[in-house]
């Protein structure tokens, strides 16, 4: 029998999924993304063109979120 921990892990944990697959739908835009990257003019995989809306590679998107630039 699962303690109270067990419960309150299990009910924490189904919470952030659902809040996780609902920030993931809203990001979805309905813009379309860039090809190439937009800093580095690499080409940006399917992948993460399917989210919509992006405009830089992994890397580059990376370096302006630590940077600011």
């Amino acid at each position: 029998m699962p303690d109270l921990f067990d419960q309150a892990s299990q009910l924490e944990q189904q919470e952030r999924d659902s809040v996780l697959a609902a920030q993931c739908d809203r990001s979805r835009q309905k813009i379309p993304s860039r090809e190439n990257c937009k800093d580095c003019d690499e080409p940006i995989p399917s992948a993460r063109r399917a989210f919509g809306g992006v405009t830089r590679c992994i890397e580059c998107q990376e370096f302006f979120e630590k940077t600011g630039r």
